[in-house]
């Protein structure tokens, strides 16, 4: 017994000093990331306050007049301010609808396979697409869905049936868009669901088999229950960016027989802010669009907290 309290005190004397000792060389990598963290996400956020100031460029951030909510007001008025946001998170909500589901079935898929040299070649075609940029992905949409010279509507014409409007029929437009979104990123959230089904243990696939399980009942007891915190995870950041949204596709994608549908918040903020200089609307949109996002993820994260137990933190 006097040990363990001579001991006790021991371990309650270990402060900062001795961790610095011991684990000296993963502290000191540590201060990279930290110091770029610092200097390239949180200095910054003093630009913030472009959004309170009519900011003039010659004049600087702390010169320009603060003029508070105005610019809020004026976003809140611009004639397609509310046409961008509904857009915004129309397609994301479709995005999130149709693709999130999307890498989890090609995981479970490809988890199934048997032949590992057919498994390795399949997702090195499915990766492929997540490392083109936007601008290579738009000149393919282009050479694909146009409507007269595309692949697709040559191929139509040539069987006897009629061309479809994929990129200038707004419900066509729509399809499209999210087809290739998805068809873009379903390769990488399906690395992410492998490494978490990589994960689980391989006893209870062999207990399931001598229990007579079929394949689809150790995917549903199994492989889903084990990898469900990942997928709650993924989920959670992906409603909290329902607020945000690329440049790249929207624009390279839509044109002006779509445009109803086409422009979002980005091109929104390009169009007034960037084009026309008004660098105190595009950063109030910016700073409205975190707000909003941060909203969306503290109660996705609260939401799965109750309903599963699962969440970020």
């Amino acid at each position: 017994m006097s040990s363990l309290t001579e001991y006790a005190p021991a371990r309650r004397r270990r402060g900062f000093r001795y961790y610095l000792r011991r684990d000296g060389w993963l502290y000191l990598l540590l201060v990279l990331p930290i110091v770029h963290t610092i200097i390239f996400r949180y200095l910054p956020m003093y630009g913030v306050t472009i959004a309170f100031r009519d900011y003039n460029l010659f004049r600087g951030i702390f010169g320009s007049p603060w003029i508070g909510l105005d610019a809020f007001r004026e976003v809140f008025q611009t004639k397609g301010f509310f046409r961008a946001l509904r857009n915004t998170f129309m397609l994301n909500g479709l995005d999130l609808v149709i693709g999130f589901p999307a890498p989890i079935i090609l995981a479970l898929l490809l988890n199934e396979l048997r032949s590992q040299r057919y498994k390795r070649f399949s997702q090195s075609i499915l990766y492929l697409p997540h490392f083109l940029s936007w601008v290579i992905i738009a000149g393919i949409v282009l050479r694909v869905f146009a409507p007269t010279n595309g692949l697709l509507n040559i191929f139509f014409r040539s069987i006897g049936l009629q061309t479809v409007p994929f990129l200038t029929e707004p419900g066509h437009w729509v399809a499209t868009y999210i087809g290739v979104g998805v068809w873009q990123n379903i390769g990488w959230g399906t690395i992410i669901y492998l490494a978490a089904i990589s994960g689980i243990s391989p006893e209870l696939y062999e207990a399931a088999e001598v229990d007579g399980a079929s394949r689809l009942q150790k995917i549903r007891h199994i492989t889903l229950p084990g990898i469900l915190p990942t997928m709650v995870i993924l989920l959670i950041l992906s409603i909290g960016r329902m607020a945000l949204i690329d440049f790249e596709r929207p624009f390279l994608i839509g044109n002006a027989l779509v445009w109803e549908y086409s422009d979002v918040i980005s091109t929104f903020v390009y169009r007034v802010g960037i084009q026309n200089g008004r660098f105190t609307i595009s950063t109030a949109v910016g700073l409205f669009q975190s707000v909003v996002s941060l909203v969306f993820l503290l109660a996705a994260n609260f939401l799965s907290k109750r309903a599963t137990g699962e969440g970020i933190w």
